[in-house]
């Protein structure tokens, strides 16, 4: 089905052009290569052979690529452990509190997740052992249940309400398709009870059984499941499944566990409902039924519901989304009670509800924040709600200013699993300031105090042998300003060491997104200061389509607005020039996913600009898998990108930018293209029907196209750490070489 190595000069895999045919609206497009969809094994000789030439074209990085391995692994600390988070369990005895955190041991690719008995108080500081203790205990060592599997990892991981029993699920291929397996903590012993085809995630009801989801053949979430320990296998309940297509489910816990939330979402409308954890076969309450184009979420207090909302609640639509509370009967909006006012440019994002206090979730003018509002400062029921942007209490932010960051920083408020902690606990980051977990004190009222916050761990950057002690104030980050086709200002994050000259001569890449109302949130990588070192330039385009500035962001680059994803992210290219940071010929974009589609869409638009494209899992042929309601995710991605199934206009939108659609004949950066064989979100066959496409067609050299298939992997890549190590270090080499650095 393809031409093999030995009949080309090059060397180059060449894929048959085989007569297939696609027609719409009046419209017909062949594709010659939608063959490699098909399950032969002659697509997996071609995708192995794609791998063969990977090989042969970069083998000259691989003492690059060595080195850049080496430069991650000096730099980590390899035998680490996580902050432990106190949890109380309700056991016969009373109360019996837990330390659970996670240890890495160097050496080994998967953490060990322990748990730690302790009669520490909730106003006591976290312990930090650094030898496993004899008490320490071991839930789930992933090391050993990865054994004989090229691919691993864990969705699940919760322990029953008394402590007595785990519940995991692992995924041993990449497809996420889970099993969940169960672990008795007294004896040891694993359950036989093996639950099949289950989604992410999963919460006890009580300590003998556990709600979970089930995929259908599409990969979407579309039954809740309540199995109960020691039923026989094919003999569990199902309490709902979700006929529309448009959604998916999702299960969680409040925080008191008395109750399972039950979430069935679309892309722009949502309906959840509670379950009682005493009993799960009850039928959902719902909160509020769906209505297109009202999105809600529910976090339950200990006496209401705090619900986040894009409702139009009197005359305000809360384009930004606004909260209310309800009480647990609620089943329409004249239940809801306005809290917060929506307030343009302020993205209200959620709520954590304790019983002394909330925290309310923002994102105003791009940055992630907290506030920390006492209860008793809302007067509920009967107060005046105040506005987004007047939230009575204090910023999470604010708070850490006396910690000292070497410039912006993103900071997140955790959540924690007690309803009255003692304390909140943040982490904050920037493209400078390594990962940081902190406590800040609370008074008996709930309020954040004025006294310093505790630092419970900094992620250590260890010493390198040729640069020496990772300084903050080595580099500089900054945020810079381009703007696009139609005047629209674009924020860009960028990060460079203080001696790179700005005189157009530094290599740069430039990292873009913009999809789903996704945040590409500056935070700091290791494997990053390798790039750095060599004098990089490094630039974060925050284009539309992504979340940075608000719903209306998100909403001017999906469905009809898609282009400006793509002119966005050309003109955050050409600012970088113009600024002096770069020059063409020595940047390189990056983007994977969603953020691949993107990069195939500036290959057609701007291929001038650019001297490299790392596009990783890209979505870049995504006229042929919305056309097709049978494949993953198709339903569900309609209202992200329209439906060309039934609406002409939307058909030739996504003609019009689809990057296979659109290659043409002639010269492109230089491309490497990754995938995974088993990635259920963007199949194989979409990277793979690109790169043949830009083969036949482009003015290139042949080992200027670069296709690579982890043949055991899925959307995210390989598993374990030190694959996970190999992996990026081969794309950074791929980059370094290309921009000339």
């Amino acid at each position: 089905m393809f031409d093999s190595a030995d009949t080309r000069p090059s060397g180059a895999p060449r894929a048959a052009r085989l007569p297939r045919e696609r027609t719409h609206h009046g419209h017909t497009f062949l594709d010659p290569y939608e063959w490699l969809r098909d399950d032969d094994p002659a697509v997996t000789a071609y995708l192995r052979a794609e791998n063969d030439w990977f090989d042969a074209c970069t083998a000259d990085q691989e003492e690059l690529r060595r080195s850049l391995v080496a430069d991650i692994a000096v730099r980590t600390q390899q035998t680490d452990l996580s902050v432990p988070v106190r949890v109380v369990h309700d056991t016969d005895r009373g109360p019996v509190a837990y330390w659970y955190y996670r240890r890495f041991v160097a050496g080994d690719s998967y953490p060990v997740q322990v748990r730690l008995r302790t009669d520490a108080g909730p106003d006591e500081l976290p312990p930090r052992p650094a030898d496993a203790p004899d008490t320490e205990e071991i839930l789930l060592d992933l090391n050993a249940r990865a054994e004989g599997h090229d691919f691993y990892q864990v969705g699940l991981l919760d322990v029953s309400p008394d402590g007595t029993l785990l519940a995991w699920s692992e995924d041993t291929t990449g497809d996420e398709r889970f099993i969940v397996r169960f672990r008795d903590l007294v004896t040891g012993e694993e359950l036989p009870d093996t639950l099949l085809e289950a989604a992410w995630g999963g919460v006890w009801a009580g300590n003998e059984a556990l709600v979970f989801t089930r995929c259908d053949e599409a990969w979407r979430p579309f039954q809740v499941v309540v199995h109960e320990l020691g039923t026989p296998a094919g003999e569990d309940r199902v309490i709902l499944t979700e006929t529309d297509e448009k959604f998916w489910l999702s299960v969680d816990a409040s925080r008191d566990r008395r109750w399972v939330v039950v979430a069935s979402a679309s892309k722009d409308s949502t309906e959840c409902a509670l379950l009682p954890a005493t009993d799960p076969y009850d039928t959902p309450r719902v909160v509020l039924p769906r209505t297109p184009g009202l999105e809600y979420d529910v976090e339950v207090g200990p006496d209401r519901l705090w619900i986040t909302h894009n409702a139009t609640l009197g005359e305000e639509r809360a384009v930004d989304f606004a909260v209310a509370t309800a009480p647990f009967t609620a089943g329409t909006l004249d239940d809801w009670t306005p809290v917060v006012r929506p307030c343009p440019g302020v993205r209200v994002l959620g709520v954590d509800a304790y019983a002394t206090h909330q925290v309310i979730h923002v994102r105003h003018d791009g940055a992630l924040d907290a506030y920390v509002v006492p209860a008793g400062a809302w007067q509920l029921p009967a107060a005046e709600p105040v506005r987004a942007d007047l939230l009575p209490g204090r910023s999470v932010a604010a708070a850490l200013a006396g910690v000292g960051t070497a410039g912006p920083a993103t900071v997140q408020a955790l959540p924690l699993p007690e309803l009255r902690p003692h304390r909140i606990r943040a982490v904050f980051t920037s493209l400078v300031d390594p990962q940081t977990v902190v406590e800040c004190e609370l008074s008996t009222a709930g309020a954040l105090t004025d006294e310093p916050a505790h630092v419970l761990r900094r992620t250590p950057v260890l010493d390198h042998p040729e640069h020496g002690a990772y300084r903050p104030e080595d580099y500089l980050q900054s945020r810079v300003w381009a703007t696009a086709d139609d005047g629209t200002r674009v924020p860009i994050s960028v990060v460079h060491r203080r001696d790179v000259p700005l005189d157009g001569t530094a290599p740069a890449l430039l990292y873009g997104y913009g999809a789903y109302e996704i945040s590409i949130d500056p935070e700091f990588s290791i494997p990053r200061l390798s790039l750095l070192d060599r004098g990089f330039v490094v630039a974060l385009a925050h284009v539309r389509g992504g979340g940075e500035l608000g719903r209306t962001w998100y909403e001017d680059g999906r469905l009809l607005h898609k282009r400006n994803t793509f002119t966005d992210f050309v003109a955050c290219a050409r600012q970088l020039v113009t600024a002096g940071y770069t020059r063409p010929e020595r940047l390189v974009a990056e983007g994977g996913s969603a953020g691949g589609l993107l990069m195939g869409a500036v290959a057609n638009l701007a291929p001038d600009d650019f001297a490299g494209i790392l596009a990783e899992v890209p979505f870049v042929d995504p006229l042929t898998t919305i056309l097709k309601p049978e494949l993953p995710l198709t339903v569900t991605e309609w209202e992200e990108w329209g439906d060309p199934l039934t609406d002409p206009a939307v058909y030739d939108y996504l003609a019009g930018y689809s990057p296979y659609e659109n290659v043409a004949a002639q010269h492109y950066p230089k491309i490497l293209v990754t995938s995974g064989l088993h990635d259920t979100r963007v199949a194989y066959v979409e990277p793979a029907k690109w790169v043949a496409a830009l083969r036949h067609a482009a003015a290139n050299a042949d080992a200027d196209i670069l296709l690579r298939v982890e043949m055991e992997a899925g959307h995210g890549g390989v598993s374990g750490r030190y694959e996970g190590w190999a992996e990026r270090a081969r794309e950074l080499a791929w980059v370094i070489t290309v921009a000339g650095a």
